[in-house]
């Protein structure tokens, strides 16, 4: 039966204690990791499903509307999507110095905002992609974020006048396969693995989780996840204080 601690600073000294033990960690997360660093999520009170726009959110974020409204994909795109303030919090540094001393060996991240290569971490699957690649459509030159930012309407690209697309799976479009098949072999050659920021119930994401088969499964999240009975370990409460150790 899984442990369960609403206390962060015992859910730390528990966390901390499992990846000390564990030969091979690997972190999947989701959009709570980020809330910590002041980016909204999706599905929470101040979540982006539950504010105002012209259209639904979950229609801004699809292919379709990309192509068929592409300036005001981008007016959402700079104003929801990118968040070039945003600092790191002490989940992705406590990951990044994981990494460092070999306890972590990949970070899965459903996130597209780049924190966790921001933190120091290097071996970073990116299930959504990134707001700091965007792609020529045209020739394949790659802009920044802060390129993108300093534009207005639709950006073109400045090596040919091409159409540019973040760098980010949207609603219609499938992940990439070879990201997925990375994600894969982390996950299921790692001893620990360590859930976070995530509510496990949007897929194909969530169904990563079963090519798990090590000794240890822990979950950080503030709210209940389908997964929380097979853990060993819940840490109920902020995610950044459960990695304060």
């Amino acid at each position: 039966m899984a442990r369960t601690i609403t206390d962060p600073r015992e859910a730390a000294a528990a966390l901390g204690a499992l990846v000390k033990g564990a030969g091979n960690t690997v972190f999947f997360g989701g959009a709570g990791v980020s809330t910590a660093s002041g980016i909204p999520d999706f599905r929470s009170a101040d979540g982006l499903y539950n504010q105002h726009f012209d259209y639904p959110p979950e229609v801004m974020l699809s292919h379709g509307f990309y192509v068929e409204h592409t300036r005001e994909f981008f007016d959402f795109y700079r104003s929801r999507m990118c968040a070039p303030d945003a600092k790191p919090n002490q989940a992705h540094l406590k990951l990044a110095e994981l990494e460092c001393e070999g306890l972590v060996s990949a970070v899965v991240t459903q996130n597209i905002d780049g924190l966790h290569q921001a933190a120091g971490s290097r071996n970073v699957v990116e299930l959504h992609g990134s707001t700091h690649r965007n792609v020529c459509q045209r020739c394949g030159h790659v802009h920044s974020q802060e390129w993108v930012l300093k534009t207005e309407g639709v950006p073109r690209c400045e090596a040919c006048g091409g159409p540019v697309k973040p760098d980010v799976v949207l609603y219609e479009e499938a992940l990439d396969e070879a990201v997925i098949t990375a994600a894969i072999r982390a996950i299921a050659s790692c001893d620990l693995l360590i859930v976070g920021g995530t509510s496990l119930v949007v897929y194909p994401a969530a169904g990563l989780l079963r090519y798990f088969g090590g000794d240890k499964l822990a979950i950080c999240n503030l709210q209940p996840t389908p997964q929380d009975a097979s853990a060993d370990l819940v840490c109920a409460c902020d995610i950044a204080r459960s990695f304060d150790w």
